[in-house]
Order: C-alpha cells, then sequence, then structure tokens
C-alpha cells in the first residue's frame, strides 16, 4: 500500500508546480542522470561520501522499495517534466520509526522545494503510523539543518560520530 497511487501536483512556497510520484522500477537511469545535476558537496552530503558519481549500488535502495516500509518520492517540474527531487522515507520493522532523506537539483534550490518534499515526507510517515523521523545529517549541510529545524526537527548529537547530527521529529 503506499500513500500516493497515482501523480499528485504539489505546489511550493515559491509556486513551483511539482509533480509527485512513487518511484518505479524502471527510474534507476533517471535518478542516475538527476544526480549529475545535484552539487558535488549536495551528493556528499546524501550519500555521505565523497564520489563523483552516484552508481547503481546507491541507486538500487532508491528504486528497489516496497512502497509501504520503504518508499522513495520523485518530483518532476509540472512543466518541464525535469526530475528535480528525490524524497526517501525508510522505516524500521516495528514501523515506529522512518528515516528520511531529500536531494535537489542544483537549480531548484531555494525555491521550496525542499519544504514540500518534508512536508510530504512527514504525512507519509504518519499515514504509516510512524511516531517519529529522523534525518542523518553531516554539520556542515547548514541549509539542511537549518530547514529542518524550521520544519520541527530537533538536533542532537550523532552517537559515535562528531561530523554527524541527528535530526528528530516527533508525531
Amino acid at each position: 500500500m503506499n500513500v500516493i497511487a497515482s501523480d499528485m501536483t504539489v505546489s511550493t512556497r515559491h509556486d513551483v508546480q511539482l509533480t509527485v510520484r512513487p518511484v518505479e522500477a524502471g527510474d534507476a537511469q533517471a535518478l542516475v542522470d538527476f544526480f549529475r545535476s545535484v552539487s558535488a558537496d549536495d551528493r556528499r552530503f546524501r550519500f555521505l561520501s565523497a564520489q563523483a558519481h552516484v552508481g547503481a549500488s546507491q541507486i538500487a535502495p532508491l528504486v528497489e522499495v516496497d512502497h509501504w516500509q520503504s518508499e522513495n518520492f520523485l518530483a518532476f517540474d509540472a512543466e518541464t517534466g525535469a526530475l528535480v527531487a528525490t524524497a526517501m522515507l525508510a522505516c524500521d520493522p516495528r514501523m515506529d520509526l522512518g528515516e528520511i532523506a531529500v536531494s535537489i537539483r542544483h537549480d531548484y534550490k531555494g525555491r521550496g522545494v525542499g519544504w514540500a518534499m518534508l512536508d510530504l515526507l512527514g504525512k507519509a510517515a504518519q499515514d504509516r503510523g510512524l511516531k517519529q523521523v529522523i534525518a542523518i545529517e553531516d554539520r556542515e549541510n547548514h541549509a539542511a539543518i537549518e530547514l529542518e529545524r524550521e520544519k520541527g526537527f530537533t538536533p542532537r548529537p550523532f552517537a559515535g560520530d562528531p561530523a554527524l547530527v541527528v535530526l528528530t521529529k516527533t508525531f
């Protein structure tokens, strides 16, 4: 069961119209191409590694989802059809806690896409009955940390790695 059964339109706070849908098995190449349009820093923040290219091992978990315990939403610019964001929710087996991760194409940053995708992930988490969601961020990812704080997430240190911070939102 997935929360979004078909395409839905989302408007960002900067009036960017997005068509959002769950990932499909055939989206792997589109995601490879998408990550070429994500800044090097944002790729590093998303995968917590400094690889120049996002390969099959990173793409597989983004397309091999069950649409309940794990989901990946793709957001397309409604006007151009370009893939501009991906928003992942991965839940624990008890469906109490979910981890989220959002990536945005570099030329769509600052246009409200992150806000819209965090709202969508929050709704998906609540629809699944999760009690909390977390985001694990590199401490240098100030934009994501600030956005998540503005959206009600509370930061705390990541045990065992001082370069990371965990942001938690409770429902």
